[in-house]
């Protein structure tokens, strides 16, 4: 049960980081000509990200138990927040460190 803890965990950090980390939508198609990819592409990738994430959980859970247990919206309401929360390390490099590191200095 541990090991299933930790390897949900993981693989959500790793889910919720990918959208800011990568430039590819879904780690599959490319923007045209190297362009960044859009804010609302990043978001939709990441609320995907999250879906995969509740999936794995709910699978994780009834192979652990037998029985998945009914959730209500508080369930999800918190999951959402430790998601975005697991986020902000991409999130804050991309929109503010790396613009920090490529500034010219004077």
């Amino acid at each position: 049960m541990q090991s299933s803890i930790i390897l949900l965990l993981l693989f959500s950090f790793i889910a919720a980081n990918l959208p800011w980390i990568s430039e590819k939508f879904f780690l599959v198609y490319s923007s045209a000509a190297g362009a960044e990819k859009k804010e609302w592409m990043r978001l939709v990738e990441w609320l995907g990200y999250a879906m995969l994430s509740v999936l794995l959980a709910w699978g994780l859970e009834k192979k652990e138990m037998g029985v998945t247990h009914h959730q209500d919206w508080e369930f999800y309401a918190i999951f959402i927040s430790l998601f975005a929360v697991f986020a902000f390390p991409s999130f804050l490099y991309r929109h503010l460190i790396r613009h920090i590191l490529n500034r010219k200095s004077l």
